[in-house]
């Protein structure tokens, strides 16, 4: 048995709820007021089992004026509506509101129930077909049946009963995938077990024992029991009116409006990209950052509606236009969902629309090309293929990426869906994956570009330094780069043969260090002096002297230079020694080592005639470069 949510619409006192009993046996109105005033005020359900063997769940939603945000949150989830106009009113204004509130909710099938028909004689009845008909053209409801009935005699439900079978009958099942979602329109307690939520699956499966989020405030419940119309069920699918007792939860911390579902699967938001249609019947203009109420699912939260446009404000009746709503509140929505717009004072119904983004970022409008990136953007998330909204929303996150799950989120496409969608493009060149996140190549592209750009300027500013360390590279990029994003432009770099990386240094393939005159001429000066020093160099306080008191800053370029090619080389930070007495020694050494086996400090500075200043930091250099090994107070030559 599969299981279809049929919704009523019409004005108050129409006799929706009345239409609900004579046809279901259950009475919808189930508070003391409602009993009282006659009307209903909040949602009521029922259930009708029909013949061709599938359920209606039915969601009986107010009419009154004062209540149609209940009636919004009824039409979230309905596959069809009974749209009731009473045949001794006719077509009133709650009529003309909900009509245009189902059209905004994406409601696309139904029928028209005409009820009250005791009430007028057959050529009144003819006359309010007839305007009703006019009323339907042009809506989803222009081919829909319309039904004269009478709750009071009965007269017309049984042909009521058979065409919703007929319609239910020939309504394919919506595939049952991704996470479930619940907009929650009723909580409450049940002694004994605890909190209560009530609504109508969107989307998913549930079952017994699972966690579900309470969003947007992130709270978490397992599930103890479910209940659809009464009975104890195992799980609950999408399309079903379903009751759910959540342990671990308290009454407060729930709240109608909230979105029940798989944890994960969506991301609390206070702005929302959308297309807007604004109703012709409204007659007034929606100003830029005007207040309104937005009803999303179940919630009802004011917001602002700010134009992407250079327009100050669209007239009644314009469709199609991109806005971003500010919220005031947290809400949570996947791409596709409906919404409706009130006006903050007085409250009427003023338009509606889709959500498009879930997640945007703040847009800007006062410059042409913000104002054009925003329009291609929104319009290719309207209109783009599954792929091509993967693509732009990958681009949009810039150097953060998205992780899997997050384009999930933005996407409302998880799972092997989600997957089957990832990896061609992913294939093809058309998306990056770095430490699990997945970039655009353009984002990489450009981020290789500065790098490049930063190198160039360096090696301007630092003609004789061979390159530059990668970690000082990665701190002058700004904002500074992750640390695997910033290996895998340089990976990107080194592959497109773009730069060298040479130990620790990195340099463009262009650059090569070119001496001037005077350059060449104190690298041969730095050089002439360190032959001459042999195991006993100078520091560079006193270097500087010797070559006519060249700038310090000049003298540790070329000396970098030297060092850089091999000419000199380094045995810590205050002694620097010419390569051919470094070689020299390590002769000398390697051949006492070979007829001795070992050298301690003492018989070093006998073999060399140096002073410890100079014997000890040789000693450890050549352990440092694995010619030696010490043990103990001695070195003996490292094996192999």
């Amino acid at each position: 048995m599969r299981e279809f949510i049929l919704g009523t619409a019409g004005h108050v006192d129409h006799g929706k709820t009345s239409l609900v009993r004579t046809l279901t046996g259950i009475d919808t109105d189930r508070l003391k007021e409602e009993k009282e005033r006659g009307i209903t005020i909040e949602l009521g359900f029922a259930h009708l089992d029909l013949p061709c063997g599938h359920r209606l769940g039915i969601i009986d939603v107010p009419g009154h004026e004062k209540f149609v945000k209940n009636m919004v949150a009824g039409a979230a989830g309905m596959d069809l509506v009974a749209f009731v106009i009473a045949a001794d009113e006719g077509i009133m204004p709650q009529t003309r509101e909900h009509m245009e509130i189902c059209q905004l909710l994406g409601v696309r099938d139904g029928l028209v129930v005409l009820t009250k028909i005791d009430m007028v004689e057959p050529e009144w009845l003819e006359l309010v077909q007839d305007e009703v008909r006019e009323f339907c053209a042009g809506t989803f409801l222009a081919e829909a049946p319309i039904l004269p009935v009478s709750s009071v005699s009965g007269a017309g439900i049984e042909e009521l009963r058979q065409a919703l079978d007929a319609k239910v009958a020939a309504m394919p099942a919506a595939e049952v995938q991704g996470p479930f979602r619940l907009a929650v329109d009723r909580v409450f307690t049940m002694k004994g077990f605890g909190a209560v939520i009530t609504g109508t699956a969107l989307s998913g499966r549930l079952r017994l024992g699972e966690e579900l989020m309470l969003y947007p405030r992130g709270v978490k419940g397992k599930v103890r029991t479910i209940q659809v119309h009464g009975q104890e069920q195992g799980e609950v699918e999408a399309g079903r009116r379903t009751a759910i007792n959540l342990q671990g939860l308290e009454l407060d911390e729930i709240r109608r409006g909230d979105m029940a579902a798989t944890p994960g699967s969506l991301a609390p938001t206070v702005r929302l990209d959308c297309e807007l249609n604004l109703l012709a019947s409204w007659g007034r203009e929606l100003k830029h950052r005007a207040p309104v109420r937005l009803h999303l699912g179940t919630a009802e939260i004011l917001a602002r509606v700010l134009l992407l446009d250079e327009a100050e404000s669209i007239s009644a009746g314009t469709n199609g236009t991109l806005v971003q709503l500010v919220l005031q509140e947290a809400a949570t929505a996947w791409p596709g969902d409906h919404f409706v717009l009130r006006s903050y004072s007085p409250v009427t119904t003023i338009g509606g629309g889709i959500v498009l983004h879930n997640q945007p970022k703040k847009r800007k409008r006062a410059k042409e090309e913000d104002r054009q990136a925003s329009k291609a953007l929104l319009t290719l998330l309207r209109r783009g293929t599954m792929e091509d909204k993967l693509l732009a929303l990958t681009e949009e996150s810039g150097p953060t990426g998205l992780s899997q799950d997050e384009l999930a989120v933005r996407l409302g496409l998880f799972g092997n869906r989600l997957k089957k969608l990832i990896d061609p493009p992913l294939s093809r060149g058309l998306l990056q994956l770095v430490d699990q996140r997945y970039l655009a190549p353009s984002v990489v592209g450009r981020l290789q570009e500065g790098l490049c750009r930063i190198l160039a300027v360096y090696h301007q500013a630092h003609p004789l330094k061979t390159g530059i360390a990668k970690e000082e590279l990665r701190s002058q990029f700004q904002p500074e780069l992750d640390v695997r994003l910033f290996q895998h432009c340089l990976a990107g770099l080194t592959r497109q043969g773009q730069i060298v990386q040479e130990q620790a240094e990195l340099h463009l393939t262009s650059h090569q260090v070119t001496l001037q005159a005077d350059e060449a001429e104190l690298k041969t000066g730095i050089t002439r002096i360190y032959q001459e020093a042999g195991l006993t160099p100078l520091n560079l306080q006193d270097l500087g002297p010797r070559l006519g008191g060249v700038p310090e800053g000049r003298l540790k370029e070329v000396l970098a230079l030297l060092l850089q090619e091999g000419q000199l080389i380094k045995v810590n930070e205050a002694l620097i020694f010419h390569a051919a007495a470094l070689a020299a020694l390590q002769q000398r050494l390697e051949a006492h080592l070979r007829q001795h086996g070992e050298i301690d400090a003492p018989g070093f500075k006998e073999l060399t005639g140096l002073t410890r200043k100079f014997s000890i930091p040789l000693l450890e250099y050549f352990d440092k470069v694995r010619l030696t090994i010490r043990v103990g107070d001695k070195r003996q030559l490292r094996k192999g």
